[in-house]
């Protein structure tokens, strides 16, 4: 996929939405400097050329109820592409596992999951992610406390 250019005006109005992606219309115009319709018309492209993926809500995890955060890597016996894929098919499933990347290094995945608390993750570990289909290994690290979590993307200007 081809890097998309931005221009000066792209960039402030995607680290506006960023902030604030439930502002009108209107409200955006004014934050960036510009007129309604022309800044209407750029979030149309920018959603249509898929720089903005979509708008969702930020919650609290604890507050929702959910007091465990951990990162699980996990390693696959076996590298081929059909079973890699099969494997990230099955975690697509899980809605516990809130992120998941294939990396480099020492694990082929890493998961991100969520928790109401311990006895939960712990059932979640050991009956559905252990049982996973070609699994070699996992280790858990758990989040003691967020220093930054996921936030807004840093644009250039």
């Amino acid at each position: 996929m081809p890097n998309i250019s931005l221009d000066a005006a792209d960039i402030r109005i995607l680290r506006e939405l960023q902030d604030a992606g439930r502002m009108t219309n209107q409200q955006l115009a004014e934050k960036v400097g510009m007129a309604a319709s022309p800044c209407w018309r750029r979030v149309r492209q920018l959603e249509q050329l898929g720089v903005i993926a979509g708008y969702r809500a930020v919650l609290d995890r604890k507050k929702a109820g959910l007091g465990i955060l951990a990162f699980i890597r996990v390693k696959i016996d076996s590298h081929n592409e059909t079973e890699a894929r099969q494997f990230e098919v099955e975690i697509e499933k899980l809605a516990a596992v809130i992120a998941c990347y294939a990396v480099a290094g020492g694990a082929d995945f890493l998961l991100q999951v969520v928790a109401r608390d311990l006895d939960e993750y712990s059932a979640f570990a050991m009956s559905v992610i252990r049982c996973l289909p070609r699994i070699k290994e996992m280790e858990t690290t758990f989040v003691l406390r967020e220093i930054k979590p996921l936030g807004a993307l840093p644009l250039g200007s």
